[in-house]
C-alpha cells in the first residue's frame, strides 16, 4: 500500500531524468496506493535559475509548470484504476515575495497539496554543492547563524503556506561537514527545530521520512532520528517519501527506510487521498511496517 508524496521527472526539472508518465508506471509497478507528484514550483528571479537551467528564463519555468499540472491530470484520468494520483508541488522560499507567489500558485493551479519545502538560505542554493553549501556558511558568519536562519525562514513558511507535507524537515544538514559539530546540538538551534515542529502539528501538518537522505550519504532519512524521535514523541504525523528525481528512483532505499521505521518504532503511518469530489483527506495506515507492500517489493529484512 504505501505512497510517495514527493515525486519529481525529468520531463519538467532538468535534475531530473525521464518522464512523468514513466514515473506513475513506476509506481503502479511497485504497487502504490497513492503517488502524490510535486514537480518544483517555477522560480520567478532570473538569478534564481541553477546552472543546467542557463537556457532557460523564468517565465520559461512557469511555462512548464503549467504543462507540468496538465500532463498530471492527463495522468491522472489515465491510470485513474491503478493508482490514486494527488497533484501537488514542491515549495521554495527565496524571498519573502515567495511566499505570496506560492499563495497565487496553489490557487490559480488548484493544487492538491504543498511539499513545504525551502532549499535556500538567505536566497542562496544550499543543496547544490558542498561549495555553495560553504559560501552560504561565510555569508552567515558561522555555520550555527546558517542553522538559525534555515530555521527561521522554514517558520515563516509554514506559517505563510501551512503546506499538508513538511519536506525534508533538516535538510540543511546535507552537506554538513561530519567532523564538525552539529549546530543542532547546541540548545538555541535544537529550540528552534522544536518549535517549528510544534508549529507544523498545530495545524495537522505531516512529516515525510524522505529516504533520499541516502543517495546524498546521510546516515538517517530526512528528518535524522534525533529531530524524527522529537515529532514522534510530540505527536507528530508522518508519512515515506521517496524524493524520487525519475522512475528508476521510485522507492528508492525503501529497504533502509522500513529498518528506520522498525528502529524508531513507527508503525502508523500518514497519507493524503482524494475523496470523488476532489477533497484531500488525511488517512491513517495502522501496522505499516508489516503491510504486505515491503514484502511484495523485497523491501522488508528478513
Amino acid at each position: 500500500m504505501p505512497f510517495t508524496f514527493h515525486a519529481h521527472s525529468g520531463q519538467f526539472c532538468r535534475h531530473a531524468t525521464g518522464s512523468l508518465e514513466g514515473v506513475v508506471r513506476a509506481a503502479v509497478a511497485k504497487k502504490l496506493l497513492v503517488l502524490g507528484l510535486s514537480e518544483h514550483v517555477p522560480r520567478s528571479r532570473a538569478q534564481d535559475l541553477y546552472p543546467e537551467e542557463a537556457d532557460l528564463s523564468a517565465s520559461d519555468l512557469h511555462a512548464a509548470f503549467g504543462a507540468y499540472v496538465k500532463e498530471a491530470r492527463r495522468l491522472r484520468a489515465v491510470y485513474s484504476g491503478q493508482i490514486d494520483i494527488l497533484i501537488g508541488a514542491e515549495t521554495e522560499y527565496i524571498t519573502h515575495s515567495t511566499l505570496d507567489e506560492l499563495k497565487q500558485l496553489r490557487k490559480q493551479y488548484d493544487l492538491d497539496f504543498f511539499v513545504g519545502s525551502l532549499h535556500h538560505v538567505n536566497g542562496m542554493p544550499m543543496d547544490f554543492s558542498p561549495e555553495l553549501y560553504e559560501k552560504i556558511v561565510e555569508h552567515c558568519g558561522s555555520r550555527s547563524e546558517m542553522f538559525r536562519r534555515y530555521f527561521d525562514e522554514q517558520l515563516e513558511l509554514l506559517q505563510a503556506l501551512q503546506p499538508e507535507i513538511v519536506g525534508h524537515f533538516d535538510l540543511i544538514r546535507i552537506f554538513h561537514p561530519q567532523d564538525v559539530a552539529d549546530p543542532l546540538l547546541q540548545d538555541e538551534i535544537r529550540q528552534l527545530a522544536l518549535r517549528n515542529i510544534d508549529y507544523a502539528i498545530s495545524y495537522g501538518a505531516i512529516f515525510e521520512v524522505n529516504s533520499r537522505a541516502w543517495k546524498k550519504g546521510l546516515r538517517d532519512a530526512y528528518p535524522q532520528r534525533d529531530l524524527l524521535q522529537e515529532i514522534l514523541q510530540r505527536g507528530g504525523r508522518i508519512t515515506v517519501c521517496d524524493d524520487s528525481h525519475g522512475e528508476q528512483d521510485v522507492c528508492m532505499h525503501y529497504d533502509r527506510l522500513h529498518s528506520y521505521l522498525l528502529e524508531m518504532g513507527v508503525d502508523c503511518l500518514h497519507y493524503l487521498r482524494r475523496t470523488p469530489e476532489g477533497a484531500v483527506q488525511v488517512h491513517v495506515l495502522d501496522g505499516a511496517v508489516t503491510h504486505d507492500f515491503w514484502s511484495a517489493n523485497d523491501f522488508a529484512q528478513s
